[in-house]
């Protein structure tokens, strides 16, 4: 029987494996507390760098820098928060599903970020464990919530993701169940929706020029409503999730 290796400051090795036994917040860098993401039970991290500060002639351990494997993000934890609450791991790989097997769970992903409309719920820049997400958070959960890793960006999963159009003229019957719609300018993807059919997508927007949370808006509406509208103004691609995302780094 292997003894469990909990996250301490004395098993702390930059470089070390882990996985989570709690739900945790990932800051953008290692004094700001502007969330970015949040990382679930169960999700698997490497501990890169920590933030180290001296009290009393004893050295603390404030925030620890992490690369959570599943997609390789970048975030700070608390590590406080992190205390017993991490088990220790010597290998991980990526779960990799065929286009075929993907196309499979579109029903389950979709009836997944239905119910999640369905709880009480706001927007919250850098949300992904919910009720509240922002709207990338929401895609890479619902797709996680089958089994299925994708970036955590929009910008990110519009370039991974197979386009399938760069103009709302040209989708056509191309636009199946479980696609993404992505807008933003045309610099820069900045915010993505979940297709669920004939045009209609389920997405969590912001305050402004949004819903506060999750609803659906449509592409296609004769007489849409002034959030569809300015979604539909600053509609850039579609595009599908056809493979799982693959760390390169382990």
């Amino acid at each position: 029987m292997t003894l469990e290796v909990l996250l301490t400051k004395a098993s702390f090795i930059e470089g070390s494996l882990w996985k989570l036994r709690t739900n945790i917040d990932g800051f953008k860098s290692k004094n700001s507390d502007e969330l970015v993401t949040q990382a679930s039970i169960g999700r698997s991290f490497q501990l890169i760098d920590c933030l180290k500060s001296n009290f009393r002639n004893k050295e603390i351990i404030d925030r620890v820098k992490v690369r959570l494997l599943e997609d390789d993000y970048i975030c700070w934890f608390r590590f406080p928060e992190l205390i017993h609450q991490a088990s220790k791991i010597e290998s991980w790989e990526s779960e990799l599903f065929t286009e075929e097997k993907i196309i499979s769970r579109i029903p389950g992903i979709l009836s997944w970020t239905k119910a999640a409309k369905k709880m009480s719920n706001e927007y919250l820049w850098g949300g992904t464990i919910g009720p509240n997400f922002d709207c990338s958070g929401l895609v890479q959960s619902a797709f996680a919530s089958s089994g299925i890793w994708i970036p955590r960006d929009a910008y990110q999963q519009e370039k991974f993701c197979r386009n399938i159009a760069l103009d709302i003229k040209a989708l056509g019957k191309e636009l199946k169940p479980g696609d993404l719609l992505f807008f933003g300018s045309s610099e820069k993807c900045t915010h993505v929706g979940l297709h669920i059919d004939n045009g209609f997508y389920i997405h969590s927007s912001g305050v402004t020029d949004g819903h506060n949370g999750i609803e659906i808006d449509g592409l296609f509406q004769p007489k849409p409503g002034k959030i569809s509208s300015h979604y539909r103004s600053k509609f850039r691609s579609a595009g599908r999730v056809i493979s799982c995302y693959q760390s390169e780094k382990l």
